[in-house]
């Protein structure tokens, strides 16, 4: 059985051309021609079924045949906020492979202790949406610039919002039991979760994050990196929804 060929084409039933990038892979990779069928994803929870009409060296041009609206896999939204790494490449695996498991929103943070102080994003959209289209998932998660720490802690973060930290002078709660709680209440919730860079949050930043209103939490006994942490908390955050 052939496997179908997805595309990334955002506001996809208004358009009539694949982008350059997904083009050329339909054109070089795959050398797709006329009358060959695939699917369009525009990453806002629609998929198409549509059939090339034009086929040429830098250029793909379709024609939709149908329309399939999709159901959200998970209610509520899943927002991950995290320090980057130093290796930008350990943070880039996390990114793809938290996509692949199912997360709404990634936000990067600069702490303290951060060893990362500039990311730019132009790559790991890339890597979005190219996990996106192999785990075939109807919405594209949103990756949001490096800010400072402070200013994503003022910024409004909607539903239930928590820090993971490795303080044992702050008490914190079991992650995991805290949303099974929460996920057990009837209405979709959306949860924020905040993980530090490889040497934590300061303790300072971690009773800045209580006064936003931010709930102390732990991951588990192990002591984790932080690509580690963050993937663990997306999986720890689908896992208790079921």
């Amino acid at each position: 059985m052939k496997e179908s060929r997805y595309f990334y084409v955002p506001d996809a039933a208004h358009q009539t051309e694949l982008p350059p990038d997904e083009a050329m892979h339909a054109m070089r990779v795959l050398r797709l021609k006329g009358g060959d069928e695939m699917y369009l994803m525009d990453g806002t929870g629609c998929y198409y079924r549509a059939q090339v009409t034009i086929a040429a060296t830098h250029h793909c041009y379709y024609e939709i045949r149908e329309q399939m609206a999709q159901e959200r896999q998970w209610q509520g939204r899943i927002h991950l906020a995290i320090a980057p790494t130093k290796m930008l490449d350990r943070i880039e695996w996390m990114l793809e492979k938290a996509t692949e498991i199912g997360v709404d929103e990634v936000s990067f943070v600069n702490c303290k202790f951060s060893e990362r102080r500039i990311l730019k994003t132009v790559r790991l959209e890339k890597i979005v949406v190219s996990a996106m289209k192999q785990s075939h998932k109807a919405w594209k998660p949103v990756v949001n610039e490096m800010i400072p720490y402070r200013r994503f802690l003022e910024e409004s973060q909607k539903g239930h919002k928590f820090i993971a930290h490795c303080y044992d002078e702050i008490p914190r709660a079991d992650f995991f039991d805290e949303l099974r709680a929460i996920y057990k209440l009837s209405e979709p919730q959306d949860v924020t979760v905040l993980v530090g860079p490889e040497g934590d949050f300061s303790i300072d930043e971690v009773r800045l994050a209580i006064e936003a209103g931010y709930q102390p939490v732990h991951l588990g006994e192990s002591r984790l990196r932080t690509e580690t942490a963050g993937l663990t908390a997306v999986m720890m955050m689908q896992l208790a929804r079921k």
